[in-house]
């Protein structure tokens, strides 16, 4: 079967390269069309990239323009890359057309039309909150839930995020939930006792719906002394002013103990990330699936997340960790003390997580569910 992956600004990369490797893997042949890869990124391996989107970004004229006016003509060229795909597409002649996003989805809707003539059409919902409600521009929501009703089947990796959009009227035969794909825990990752610093840490893309506010506010209302056995990271590349994170650190009295860290971090920069002693934490407002989870379970990392999403889906609370009410620095304060306090229970929890892993379907389980509705939207086309 032949596959387009279409993630116009390419937002989840490893994702994108995971499910195009595992897929071809499988026998299908997948092209997956985007943006060119910036220099500091993890490069494709394997992976056929067609850079179809956004080809005026490299262009100084437009890199040096202010922000808003940088903005329209990144919409223009979105515009430009998408009325150009279609000629792509028609040279691959593709079974299935895979979109992982819509960037502009006001515009977006009104083409798809013209995609559904060349192949069937599949859209991941990685958020079913739009942009877990954080888009760069109010204009990404526009359209959005139009977009859906446009295409042959959509993808959810939760229950959650099933149930949202059966709420919102979409059948039931035309969602299916594939679980996100995952790597089992190496079997060189030795048992950690937890001792030591603790380390807090929060780490992938910053933003404010992962909620590094309510960490660092949970994180003061430690104890001074259980502080003093403790720190949080916060590491990652930005999509947000940061000067109010480090503002209320030094207001809250703990900056010398919170450590933010913006920068995008390489795959082969992630074992000190999560070295031993770390609780991967996610004081998320919203979420549907998350990528950052999947690598904590590879490194065998305890959690510390907010009751939602795939977090309240995967994880038991007081075996892998603990879940608390998202937006509730007080609860959250409560569990980091209990990983500080207990550290028999933050081991456990990392052997907990370790087990998790080893035991869970990974890349080429969810491509081979890919691929099935691959095959049952071509039996209906």
């Amino acid at each position: 079967m032949r596959v387009a992956l279409v993630d116009p600004s390419l937002f989840t990369l490893p994702y994108d390269c995971a499910l195009a490797d595992s897929l071809t893997r499988l026998g299908h042949d997948v092209v997956l069309y985007g943006r060119r890869v910036a220099a500091n990124e993890n490069r494709p391996s394997g992976v056929r990239l067609d850079p179809v989107f956004y080809r005026m970004a490299g262009n100084r004229v437009v890199a040096g323009l202010p922000p808003r006016l940088r903005l329209a003509a990144k919409g223009v060229d979105h515009i430009w890359s998408m009325l150009r795909l279609p000629g792509q597409l028609r040279a691959l002649q593709p079974d299935v057309v895979h979109f992982q996003w819509l960037p502009l989805p006001v515009v977006d809707r009104r083409l798809l039309q013209f995609y559904r003539r060349i192949a069937p059409l599949v859209l991941t919902m990685h958020d079913t909150a739009p942009f877990n409600g954080n888009p760069s521009a109010r204009l990404q929501t526009v359209g959005y839930f139009d977009c859906i009703d446009r295409m042959n089947h959509v993808i959810v990796h939760t229950e959650q995020g099933r149930a949202r959009l059966r709420a919102l009227g979409v059948a039931p035969d035309q969602i299916s939930v594939v679980p996100h794909g995952g790597m089992a825990c190496g079997a060189d990752i030795a048992d950690d006792p937890m001792q030591g610093i603790l380390t807090f840490t929060l780490f992938g893309k910053i933003k404010p719906y992962k909620g590094a506010d309510i960490l660092i506010e949970a994180f003061a209302l430690l104890p001074e002394a259980l502080r003093a056995e403790s720190r949080v990271r916060i590491i990652g590349k930005p999509y947000m002013d940061l000067s109010p994170l480090r503002a209320l650190a030094e207001a809250r009295g703990v900056a010398a103990s919170v450590s933010i860290e913006p920068g995008f971090v390489r795959d082969e920069d992630l074992p000190p990330v999560f070295a031993p002693g770390s609780v991967a934490v996610f004081p998320y407002r919203v979420i549907d699936a998350s990528g950052v989870l999947f690598q904590a379970l590879q490194f065998g990392r305890p959690v510390l997340a907010s009751r939602i999403g795939v977090f309240a889906e995967l994880l038991a609370d007081g075996t892998h960790g603990r879940l608390v009410a998202p937006e509730n620095p007080e609860k959250l304060a409560a569990a980091m003390t209990q990983f500080v306090e207990d550290r028999a229970f933050a081991s456990g929890a990392a052997r907990a997580v370790r087990l998790l892993s080893r035991s869970r379907g990974d890349w080429m389980d969810a491509a081979a569910r890919t691929a099935e509705v691959y095959a049952r939207v071509n039996a209906k086309a």
